[in-house]
């Protein structure tokens, strides 16, 4: 991190003065990743990497290469994925509230869908009388096998916003796929950070139970096996913490082959659904230290980036923690411990905009830079626009290559004007 800043810091057409905030991504690292993840999985898995953890256009254009494909949330998602290239087949659509107007385009287009609810089936159903699709489309199942320890990223409780809930329900589920044949998929996720791995694992075995159910119950009335795509979702948690070693990818991938060997021996057409895993550690942020309050038993640092970049980290601090190094004005790491602690306090017009409390840190002085790691996921896709703030430059770099690139620059004052006329 302090090499990549430093090298940036010494070329004008990257940094300027204006550049008080950079997020940069190792592209080098996301890569791996996505590899990694190719090798451990079926070679037929459709790897679609979760849109919401990063939207940046510049990034889908390097990954689309691996040959992954994209996971959506949203219908504007939907075009940032055509924009960029993906082709259809690649694009898996995930979202509680579709309208009719963005389920027929979705059907024309022919990408994935995963039905969220018994209703929004209904209306899949009601298009398809009229419209010719290539789509596959999948039932969202909520598995109902508890939360993680992130409520708000937890999504598998016994009630859940999203899904069709298992226990009440099961049955009908069972005679939708039995009654229409459009129904090919199924699709289980568990949540994201904090929720434990046997936990996730523990979700897809349930569903998966129901497909295999479905599919027998299927040939039972000489049918063929219907359901031929499982959707595993993402929400392998990652580490935020030096000192602590997340499940790696292999571990998971281990642990679902011994409990779901379905997955892996031909029964079903893999997709899953990445974000955080692919992202998080893969960037980081250089924010510039304005100034250091110094008053007796406490220092404060102002920088310029807070709740608009790290929403969860500031109003959830408990669940969310990012370490922080210091370099100086050239991108030099600096070492030593004040003797006393730091607070590192946002721009915003609010109290609660600090990003950590009671820091140990080095001296730090006007013109420093604090690099705040882990921050490449569910941060610039969850940008705030109070107090009007610019949204920073990202600049990815590679060491394979040694390379740095801009993959997005600054806002302008006029983006800024224009996005409130």
């Amino acid at each position: 991190m302090s090499s990549a800043i430093s090298k940036a810091l010494k070329d004008k057409t990257l940094i300027n003065a204006n550049d008080t905030a950079i997020v940069f991504y190792n592209l080098s690292s996301i890569k791996e990743r996505i590899i990694d993840l190719q090798n451990l999985f079926p070679q037929n898995a459709l790897h679609s990497i979760a849109v919401k953890a990063n939207p940046l256009t510049k990034v889908f254009s390097k990954i689309k290469t691996l040959g992954v494909g994209v996971e959506i949330a949203s219908f504007p998602e939907l075009h940032l994925a055509e924009k960029a290239g993906f082709a259809s087949e690649t694009i898996v659509f995930d979202s509680p509230a579709k309208t009719n107007a963005e389920l027929e385009y979705a059907l024309k287009a022919g990408v994935h869908l995963n039905a969220d609810s018994f209703h929004e089936i209904d209306r899949i159903i009601e298009i398809l009388k009229t419209v010719k699709s290539k789509s596959t489309i999948g039932i969202r199942v909520n598995p109902q096998v508890g939360a993680g320890n992130i409520k708000s990223t937890s999504v598998a409780g016994a009630i859940s916003k999203f899904g069709i809930p298992i226990g009440d329900n099961k049955e009908r589920i069972i005679a939708y796929f039995l009654k229409h044949k459009c129904l090919q998929a199924i699709h289980v996720h568990i949540g994201s950070q904090g929720c434990p791995v046997p936990l996730v694992v523990e979700g897809i075995r349930k569903v998966l139970d129901l497909a295999v159910e479905i599919n027998e119950k299927l040939k039972l009335n000489s049918k063929q096996n219907q359901i031929k795509t499982f959707d595993i979702g993402g929400g392998l948690p990652v580490s935020y913490h030096s000192d602590k070693a997340p499940v790696s990818m292999e571990q998971y991938a281990t642990m679902l082959k011994a409990s779901c060997p379905e997955l892996f021996n031909g029964h079903f057409r893999l997709i899953t659904e990445f974000g955080r895993y692919i992202y998080a550690n893969s960037g980081w942020v250089a924010s510039k230290v304005e100034y250091v309050k110094r008053e007796p038993g406490y220092n404060i640092i102002m920088t310029h980036v807070g709740a608009d970049l790290f929403l969860r980290k500031c109003y959830n601090p408990e669940d969310w923690h990012h370490h922080i190094s210091v370099v100086d004005k050239n991108g030099i790491l600096k070492s030593g411990t004040d003797l006393t602690r730091y607070t590192v306090a946002g721009p915003l017009c609010f109290a609660g905009d600090v990003i950590a409390r009671d820091l140990e840190l080095p001296v730090v002085e006007e013109g420093d830079f604090l690099l705040i790691h882990d921050a490449g996921a569910y941060t610039l896709s969850m940008w705030s626009r109070y107090n009007s703030r610019q949204m920073p430059k990202v600049i990815g770099y590679s060491t394979e290559t040694d390379a740095l690139e801009i993959l997005k620059e600054r806002e302008t004052i006029e983006d800024l004007f224009e996005f409130w006329s």
